[in-house]
């Protein structure tokens, strides 16, 4: 039976220059090649991927809790820019450079955001949330997608009060019933499910204000430049997801100069956990070249 997660090796916080902790976990060997996790959503740092795959890579793949989920200190009001400066500050604290980074889900704008400001050395944007609130997919949302999107652009800050009353059981019943078959494989296995579940209750141990704020930021127009992502870009989604974008990353990709959109049958948004060789593989030789083994 295959194993989609295990647990961290490692967990620490680190301060911020202004006393906030962030929270994080690592797997694989501590000298391995950094790769930087933004998690999906409301999820926390206990939520990794490639189980034996970061071991047999040399890979030292770090999952960071954002502000206000998990073990970080809350930072009302935060932005993406905030978050790409404190994953800089955590970088020369932990040694980790430049690293590769792997943006799941609600967790892709932060990655992004990392890559745009230089933080990171390559992207990979994994069944990544798109920017919804782009004019280009007015037309192409669900109902009550389309809603929740001008909410948020009408009243950031009532659609953020809407978000926090949300809790883990809510989220995972969310993922549950919106995901296909081949997904439920993934989740509902055992192992899986176990530390999925952990995973959202730490997310939400200080309430749903750290979930609320990522999602008003997802959920709104991006303030970055896609067109200055200077870093290699691979966007995966797997042919089976119907929930991360209204068109499988096409107009994500074609939006970053250079980027690599890859559309892989047979599953849906857990794709992050079924095919972890491949996106690592490729990701490292992204960002050390093509000698990297």
């Amino acid at each position: 039976m295959p194993v989609y997660a295990d647990e961290p090796a490692r967990l620490g916080q680190s301060a911020m220059p202004d006393g906030r902790l962030l929270g994080w976990a690592e797997w694989g060997p501590p000298d391995g090649a950094p790769v930087l996790l933004c998690p999906g959503a409301a999820t926390s740092r206990w939520l990794g991927f490639g189980a034996g795959v970061v071991d047999a890579l040399g890979v030292r793949l770090v999952s960071v809790d954002r502000p206000g989920l998990g073990a970080s200190t809350p930072a009302p009001g935060r932005t993406f820019s905030g978050f790409a400066g404190d994953i800089r500050r955590l970088c020369a604290l932990r040694g980790l450079g430049r690293p590769a980074v792997v943006g799941n889900s609600q967790g892709a704008p932060f990655a992004i955001a990392c890559a745009e400001e230089g933080v990171a050395s390559a992207l990979s944007v994994v069944s990544g949330a798109d920017e919804v609130a782009a004019p280009e997919f007015a037309s192409a949302l669900a109902e009550d997608l389309r809603g929740l999107v001008e909410r948020t652009a009408v009243d950031p800050a009532g659609a953020e009060g809407f978000f926090a009353g949300f809790t883990a059981d809510a989220m995972w019943d969310m993922v549950m019933a919106g995901s296909p078959e081949c997904d439920l494989a993934v989740y509902q296995d055992p192992g899986f499910a176990a530390l999925y579940r952990r995973s959202l209750d730490e997310g939400f141990a200080q309430g749903a204000a750290g979930y609320a704020r990522d999602t008003v930021l997802a959920m709104g127009r991006w303030p970055f430049a896609l067109a200055d992502v200077a870093v290699p870009v691979d966007i995966w989604y797997g042919e089976q997801d119907t929930g991360h974008s209204p068109d499988n990353g096409a107009l994500l990709a074609a939006r970053m100069p250079g980027a690599r959109r890859r559309v892989v049958p047979g599953i849906g948004g857990a794709l992050l956990w079924t095919h972890a060789e491949p996106i690592l593989t490729l990701l490292l030789k992204k960002a050390h070249g093509p000698t990297w083994t």
